[in-house]
């Protein structure tokens, strides 16, 4: 070392002065703080909720059509369903979701969404056929 290195480093030694300055102490908070929080939860996880909203039942119908017209059956009925949900007094949602639902060889959904797109739109040109399909899906 050199004469100043030396020299500073007596100067710090004399002056009390520490080689390192001190960490400072962690962060503690205090415990009725941590347990009042809830953990954090996945929003996707969450459960959702529906309200009237046609349009968005719409864009389901629109979705579910596309994915009827690739032949992904299931994405279909996925997308009709959630559109009922948006407007449960969409009568096409239904009819679309019975008809995904006979393709995938769900006899007892296709009747039931069928029965019920009869109970909301009972005077529709297509009501004797779909009458028939009910009858046909039921053993």
């Amino acid at each position: 070392m050199s004469r100043w290195a030396w020299g500073l480093a007596v100067l710090g030694l004399a002056a009390g002065l520490p080689a390192q300055p001190p960490e400072p102490a962690p962060r503690q908070e205090p415990a009725a703080a941590q347990e009042a929080e809830p953990p954090e939860e996945d929003e996707a996880a969450a459960p959702r909720e529906y309200g009237f909203n046609p349009l968005q039942a719409v864009k389901e119908i629109r979705v579910g059509n596309y994915y009827f017209k690739k032949g992904s059956y299931r994405a279909a009925a996925l997308r009709y369903e959630e559109a009922t949900r948006w407007d449960p007094g969409n009568a096409e949602a239904y009819l679309r979701l019975g008809d995904a639902l006979s393709r995938q060889k769900d006899k007892k959904g296709a009747a039931e969404a069928y029965a019920k797109y009869l109970e909301i739109a009972p005077d529709a040109k297509n009501a004797a056929e779909i009458r028939k399909r009910i009858r046909a899906a039921k053993p």
